[in-house]
């Protein structure tokens, strides 16, 4: 019994995910500072501002729904912590495994957006309920680009648990090479799913304030951001683990050296893309997934059922 309860809360869980989630978004601010020539925040600022927001007053707006409202974050913190347990790490095999995983890591890295919905729309401000609307819109546009170029490997593989596609593809490296396009695809994809510039619109502070969490304060807004920390780390977790599997094979500690390495290869190419480009409209960002992306990642799969037909029939 002891044992589950450390893997969940302590490692590889909730605990290690707020430690290297906190990591990530110092490495994601300072090198996003650094391409735009600016000094960065220190070392310490990511846990100073969570430790800053834990300690203030929680304000509940009188018009929102309190159960809504204050259960929001700590459900998007849960779901997240719980898709990062089917995703290997360390090895070819994950703490929890079967075949289907991988839809599950889908479905759990999709609900954050919708407790940025619910917060946002139940806590009743008119910047709240414009931003909320704005992460609903959005989640439609990347979502499908997104499932599509985590389908192609799977079906290349022949496998819907991420363990086993990293054995097919440690197995097969050079089948990597066919997934190129579909790794560039998810990459963009994950920018949309974290709201990340140029995708930031449900939260354009020139616009809403701060979109979903503008009535948010204290430990839940803190649990908010935190489970954006932890969504970065999953969500590159997540791609290092369909399109970078390579390494896991070499033991336990070479394979966690080459996952940090990956996941924060990952954070530096988001945080070079966004220091790069400007914030696009709702509108942009919906013609640009279902115009391209969606196509692109769809060539995807077809290259990868045309692969599997020739190669591994």
């Amino acid at each position: 019994m002891l044992l589950p309860l450390i893997q969940l809360l302590v490692f590889p869980g909730l605990l290690f995910l707020a430690v290297i989630g906190l990591a990530g978004e110092f490495a994601d601010r300072k090198l996003y500072a650094r391409f735009q020539n600016r000094m960065g925040p220190p070392w310490f600022q990511p846990l100073a501002d969570l430790i800053k927001l834990m300690a203030k007053e929680e304000v509940v707006p009188t018009e929102a729904d309190r159960l809504l409202f204050t259960g929001a974050p700590a459900f998007a913190l849960t779901s997240v912590v719980a898709a990062f347990l089917y995703i290997p790490v360390w090895g070819p095999g994950a703490l929890l495994s079967f075949n289907g995983d991988a839809v599950v890591v889908l479905y759990l890295l999709t609900l954050p957006t919708f407790t940025y919905f619910l917060g946002g729309w139940f806590s009743r401000s008119v910047y709240a309920m414009l931003g909320a609307l704005r992460s609903l819109t959005q989640l439609f546009a990347y979502e499908v680009p997104l499932f599509l170029t985590v389908l192609g490997p799977c079906l290349l593989a022949g496998t819907w648990s991420l363990s086993e596609l990293t054995r097919f593809f440690g197995a097969h490296p050079w089948a990597l090479l066919a997934n190129a396009v579909g790794f560039a695809m998810a990459l963009i994809s994950l920018m949309g799913k974290l709201e990340k510039v140029p995708f930031d619109i449900p939260e354009a502070e020139t616009e809403i304030v701060a979109g979903s969490f503008t009535e948010y304060g204290g430990r839940f807004l803190a649990f908010f951001r935190l489970s954006f920390d932890i969504e970065m780390i999953v969500g590159a977790s997540l791609l290092a683990a369909v399109f970078l599997p390579f390494g896991l094979q070499f033991g336990p500690v070479a394979g966690f050296a080459l996952y940090l390495v990956k996941i924060f290869f990952i954070i530096a190419v988001i945080a070079f893309i966004r220091s790069a480009v400007a914030r696009v409209r709702i509108d942009q960002m919906i013609s640009l997934c279902w115009k391209v992306f969606a196509p692109v990642a769809f060539l995807q799969v077809l290259v990868n059922l045309i692969l599997k037909g020739v190669l591994f029939s």
